[in-house]
């Protein structure tokens, strides 16, 4: 028989978005791996296969929602469609991003367009559809991706610190308007966690520099934030809303020489 303890999430509904690879795969195994019928969104079929076939070879269930999130009408589509096939949603994790840096002189107006779609208005969308379906007895959890970024900042992150910034005022308003419907909005902040997405961004230089600068003395993986967003998202974290929870090995607050 199993234990409950091992299956926390039994008989939930979760929709990851941008779980086709990194930290949304990673988030999508573990949620699945404590009980809850995970869908599995991203854009490209090839990725949301991946993530349903590692999911259901583990024992766990999936769902594939094949589906671009970039607009309202395809982020209210990937939320409804998963909830009415489950006949619930639980949990609603806002992963997906799509990111460019480019320095002030370089920004362009396609570039601000797409962050913007994906990693901002995109969570916006999706919680505006999950308030709708989201029992009102029951509640729901809702975990953004924001980042430390929104925090402390770099060259050439104009575009991608303003929009992680304005992540965490999102989750701060929401878990404000949607407390009183028992939704729980919290956010977690990772600092550069590796990843296929981020692999242009990375050399082994830049790697040992946020490494010395790190007080654990390393660089987090998906699964340290997979582990958080499980958290927010599960009852352990019942009276926590509107939080920015910073998984960053301690770098945002301890580097102020």
């Amino acid at each position: 028989m199993t234990d409950a303890k091992d299956k926390p999430l039994a008989g939930r509904a979760a929709l990851v978005t941008g779980a086709g690879n990194g930290i949304g795969r990673a988030t999508a195994l573990l949620l699945a791996s404590r009980g809850a019928i995970v869908g599995v969104n991203d854009l490209k079929p090839e990725f949301v296969a991946g993530t349903v076939d590692a999911i259901k070879a583990a024992g766990g269930e999936a769902v594939a929602i094949t589906q671009d999130v970039a607009s309202r009408d395809g982020m209210r589509t990937a939320v409804l469609s998963f909830a009415e096939g489950q006949g619930r949603l639980d949990i609603l994790v806002n992963n997906a991003a799509w990111v460019r840096y480019q320095s002030v002189a370089d920004i362009a107006p396609e570039t601000v367009d797409r962050m913007l779609n994906i990693g901002f208005k995109a969570i916006i969308w999706g919680i505006q559809a999950a308030a709708e379906v989201m029992d009102t007895e029951r509640g729901g959890a809702i975990v953004n991706v924001a980042s430390v970024a929104g925090l402390i900042s770099a060259k050439n992150s104009i575009v991608y610190s303003g929009i992680k910034a304005g992540v965490m005022g999102i989750t701060r308003a929401a878990a404000a308007e949607l407390g009183e419907r028992k939704i729980r909005v919290n956010a977690v902040a990772p600092s550069a966690i590796p990843t296929e997405g981020t692999m242009r961004n990375r050399n082994a230089e830049l790697d040992a520099r946020r490494i010395a600068r790190t007080p654990l003395g390393r660089l987090g993986t998906v699964d340290d934030i997979a582990k958080a967003i499980a958290f927010l998202a599960g009852d352990d974290s019942g009276f926590i809303s509107a939080q920015v929870l910073t998984v960053d090995g301690g770098i945002v607050f301890t580097n102020i020489a």
